[in-house]
């Protein structure tokens, strides 16, 4: 039941790694030690005021004849002499001034500050309270500081958390998007981030105050009572609390990585099916997507129930491990108890100590297990992180604008899984013309679309844009300047102005018009109740396909870009709105480079050139009056397909 040396490796790395994420607060972490051992005076201090009113007010034993502590004797000297009643008073008076600075008054009454949301046992509400967690071990004035403290601080260390790892999924190549599951991602973000906090406070807190106040207590007793026999056993906890949990370790790290895949199944399914509601819908999928979903989400509780019964296994076999020792120090205790060499008042503080060292003994000795569930998560971050981003030089060239065009030179592309989409493409595409690309599904047009902005790289060949190597250029400025059009239109949850602005905030609502009336999609925006002010839902919902593809167009077009590069524009148009919307794409390219992407004639033939594609390869290249000119010519025989369905 031993990990491999590998896996404590890995994890010990993960935790360090944790820990270097949370430099920029070290100062409030700093306070949040402070004020945890603060709370160490309570631990130490509250077991006396019990033994003095059991002692000196129940049972009439007189102070002189009892032992205290060094830093309790001033205290219990002043009561020299006092009545039962006057000592009561006088606990009473000590124990409101303990109440209200640390909101506790005997050691088995102490309060402690902390707020959470409601949460189920799925890791995933659990792990949004992890989030947003503010806990103190005191109350009083002192608790209600170090809350405010620390929800404060849980929730600053994990928004800049949260805000890395979605900084760094915005910069994935678009080829590793496609292939991780978006409710994946989500949950990631969402329900494995907090997991840093957790690693915090456990790494940092439990190893300095859990000895200290080990330490504390034996010092105390050391000097107080001749009881060895109690504290020798009780310190003995710590390398038995160790050696008992850790054989669980890789146990306890399985099913977690289970638990926590299995939840993010589960959201995938989930955000697959809304997103996709209409389709199933349509397609009287509803009881397949119900299964789908039933399945996933049962698997999900499944493995959570699994995750919970090993803990329980964990505590069962902890307690079953330590039992011993505590009934020996019982035994020992009463014997001194009968033999006249402790009070009854003694027996108590000798507990509430004994408790205290036992509980941080066993807290120490499950520290290395209970950091298991958090380096799962922690895990599945890191890998996110660090999958290769967005291709970015060292020293990145800048790029005022594109003057020229772009030049290919035998360029090549291949798919993460060996899909082979792009092979032996050498052309030029340059400012002031329109090039259509053109050929069957999969002949490879939009992946050599995307090559333009670096969405994706070439792994064979060369690329160039105004005589500089493409991969060489500065991201920002590449995307910056060229506008791109997908062929499925991706509208936000705001007003149809905001949707237009994404690429260029600063628009004016004239710039705005303009690009929708450039987009042919003016009329039916100012024909709707609000007009630009209009929220268009999820998705924009609320339009029409081709609506969304105009608004989409209007989009690319108030950037004012170079370079605009649309994928199938006018599939969703109307012939007419697709006339006009080619007079505006001839009218652009006079200044511009238009990359277009399309099947239709109509948006075809006006192209200054057009490369036709088959299997990833330019089988010809011309202009549509020399390419139908051409017998028995791939581009001839796609034109003569498209006439005869139209003659049909």
């Amino acid at each position: 039941m031993t990990e491999p040396i590998g896996e404590t490796r890995q994890s010990i790395a993960d935790l360090g790694r944790a820990l270097r994420y949370v430099r920029p607060f070290r100062g409030r972490i700093s306070a949040k030690v402070g004020y945890t051992l603060l709370s160490l005076i309570p631990a130490v201090v509250l077991p006396w005021p019990a033994k003095v009113l059991v002692d000196h007010v129940i049972q009439d034993v007189p102070v002189s004849d009892t032992h205290y502590p060094f830093f309790f004797q001033p205290l219990v000297a002043l009561l020299e002499g006092a009545s039962p009643a006057q000592t009561a008073l006088a606990v009473l008076a000590f124990s409101l001034l303990m109440l209200l600075i640390f909101g506790g008054w005997a050691n088995d009454a102490r309060d402690q500050a902390s707020s959470g949301l409601a949460a189920g046992d799925d890791l995933a509400t659990q792990q949004e309270n992890a989030a947003n967690q503010g806990h103190s071990f005191m109350g009083g004035l002192l608790g209600w500081l170090e809350w405010k403290l620390t929800i404060r601080l849980t929730q600053d260390i994990n928004h800049h958390y949260r805000s890395a790892l979605f900084e760094r999924i915005q910069h994935l190549p678009m080829a590793r998007l496609d292939d991780r599951r978006i409710g994946d991602a989500i949950y990631r973000l969402m329900y494995d981030t907090p997991q840093i906090t957790e690693v915090v406070y456990r790494i940092i807190l439990t190893p300095i105050t859990a000895p200290l106040v080990s330490l504390a207590t034996v010092l105390v007793m050391a000097t107080t009572y001749d009881v060895w026999l109690v504290w020798v056993p009780a310190a003995l906890l710590v390398p038995l609390g160790f050696a008992i949990t850790v054989p669980f370790s890789w146990m306890l790290r399985r099913r977690s990585r289970e638990a926590r895949e299995r939840g993010a199944e589960a959201t995938s399914t989930l955000e697959e099916g809304v997103a996709n509601v209409l389709a199933v819908q349509s397609l009287g999928g509803q009881p397949q997507a119900r299964d789908r979903f039933d399945r996933d989400s049962w698997e999900s509780y499944g493995a959570s129930r699994v995750f919970f019964v090993t803990w329980i296994a964990i505590s069962v076999v902890l307690a079953i491990g330590t039992a011993p020792v505590g009934v020996y120090v019982f035994y020992v205790l009463t014997d001194e108890i009968f033999a006249g060499r402790l009070t009854v008042g003694d027996l108590g503080v000798i507990f509430a100590y004994y408790g205290t060292l036992a509980f941080l003994a066993a807290e120490l000795g499950r520290l290395w297990v209970y950091l298991q569930d958090n380096v799962v998560g922690l895990r599945r971050v890191f890998e996110l992180m660090d999958s290769p981003s967005d291709h970015q030089p060292a020293s990145p060239i800048p790029l005022p604008d594109v003057a020229e065009g772009f030049r290919f030179e035998d360029v090549g592309f291949a798919y993460p899984d060996g899909t082979r989409a792009l092979e032996g493409v050498s052309f030029e595409a340059r400012r002031g013309e329109m090039l259509a690309l053109v050929g069957p599904a999969g002949a490879g047009k939009t992946t050599l679309a995307q090559l333009f902005p670096r969405f994706l790289s070439p792994d064979q060949g060369h690329i160039a844009v105004d005589g500089h190597d493409l991969a060489a250029i500065d991201r920002g400025d590449l995307r910056e300047r060229i506008a791109f059009v997908f062929q499925e239109p991706v509208l936000f949850d705001a007003t149809l102005a905001e949707n237009i602005r994404v690429g260029r905030p600063d628009a004016s609502l004239a710039e705005v018009r303009e690009a929708a009336g450039l987009a042919r999609a003016a009329d039916f925006i100012e024909a709707l109740p609000d007009g630009y002010d209009t929220p268009l839902g999820r998705a924009g919902g609320r339009l029409s396909v081709g609506q969304k593809q105009r608004v989409s167009i209007a989009r690319a077009l108030v950037r004012d870009a170079p370079v605009l590069v649309l994928d199938e524009p006018s599939a969703a148009l109307d012939p007419e709105t697709e006339a006009l919307l080619v007079a505006t794409l001839r009218e652009v390219s006079r200044d511009k480079l238009v990359v277009v992407i399309a099947h239709r004639l109509s948006t075809i033939r006006s192209a200054d050139q057009i490369l036709f594609l088959r299997d990833g390869r330019v089988l010809e290249r011309g202009t549509h009056d020399d390419l139908v000119q051409r017998q028995g010519g791939a581009y001839r025989h796609f034109v003569e397909l498209q006439a005869g369905d139209a003659a049909a």
